[in-house]
């Protein structure tokens, strides 16, 4: 599967294709939106992590099985998320954006290997899992539409490519579903 993974994402005209899409996203943003984006980006470990956490706390002291449940749901993938996506980032080791083109500046935080998008993937690991656990409109589009944005600020910061992006999407949501399908009835 890595080999797979490494023969399309070094394949020249992928390349090409990645770096054109970013290259239009980067060079067409509002410019004066990057400190808010640089700010949002940073959303995504808050919520996917601070919110089921925070969440985890208030059960037990309100001693409250309904959300102890609901926020191990949503821990649970999001930390299982960033675990695939760390692994897969030092694994695959791909260079960053600003790294090569040096017409992409580097906005916001991002050291480590490029892909895939570790923000991403916790931001729609989060996402999914709401849109499991609460499956009412009002949830699922402010959800799915906030982590969309989060991905969507990666690129505009110039920290990641639109593959980066893609598969951080893929992987959170993979995550999430398969959680839920198999384990995703934990009872605490």
């Amino acid at each position: 599967m890595l080999l797979l993974i490494n023969t399309v994402l070094f394949s020249q005209s992928f390349q090409d294709l990645d770096i054109a899409l970013l290259k239009a996203i980067y060079e067409h943003r509002l410019t004066f939106l990057d400190p808010a984006f640089k700010i949002f980006t940073d959303t995504a470990g808050y919520f996917a992590f601070g919110f089921p956490i925070l969440a985890l706390i208030i059960s037990f002291i309100n001693k409250n099985k309904v959300l102890r449940n609901n926020a191990i749901k949503l821990v649970i993938p999001v930390a299982i998320s960033a675990i695939v996506a760390n692994i897969l980032k030092y694994t695959i080791d791909l260079p960053r954006p600003y790294e090569i083109y040096p017409f992409i500046e580097k906005l916001s935080v991002g050291g480590s290997p490029s892909f895939p998008s570790g923000h991403t993937a916790d931001a729609f690991a989060f996402a999914v899992g709401l849109a499991l656990i609460f499956p009412k409109g009002y949830i699922v589009i402010p959800s799915l539409l906030w982590a969309s944005l989060i991905g969507y600020s990666r690129m505009v910061l110039g920290v990641h490519f639109p593959s980066d992006v893609f598969a951080g999407a893929i992987i959170g949501t993979v995550c999430t579903v398969t959680y839920f399908w198999f384990g995703g009835k934990i009872k605490v």
